[in-house]
């Protein structure tokens, strides 16, 4: 029996399990349905995710973030 979480399938989808894992998952999907359908899923899900146009943000968004983001920071090491 094996239990392999949906983030185990997505390594292995993406390439990024060692061999041993890659062996072990594939050897899974070959036994068990479910896997197979699972699979199937996530391979669809990404082949729709490439097709999928992004925009980045504006200059001015981010600037707002990193901002945000470096008061937050200050604020807790003036707190500690």
């Amino acid at each position: 029996m094996h239990n392999f979480t949906t983030e185990d399938l997505l390594q292995y989808l993406y390439n990024e399990t060692t061999p041993e894992q890659s062996a072990a998952i594939m050897q899974a999907i070959q036994t068990d349905w479910s896997l197979q359908e699972t699979m199937e899923v996530l391979k669809a899900s990404r082949n729709q995710l490439d097709k999928v146009e992004t925009v980045s943000p504006r200059l001015e968004v981010l600037e707002r973030i990193f901002n945000y983001a470096e008061k937050s920071v200050e604020e807790l090491s003036e707190k500690a």
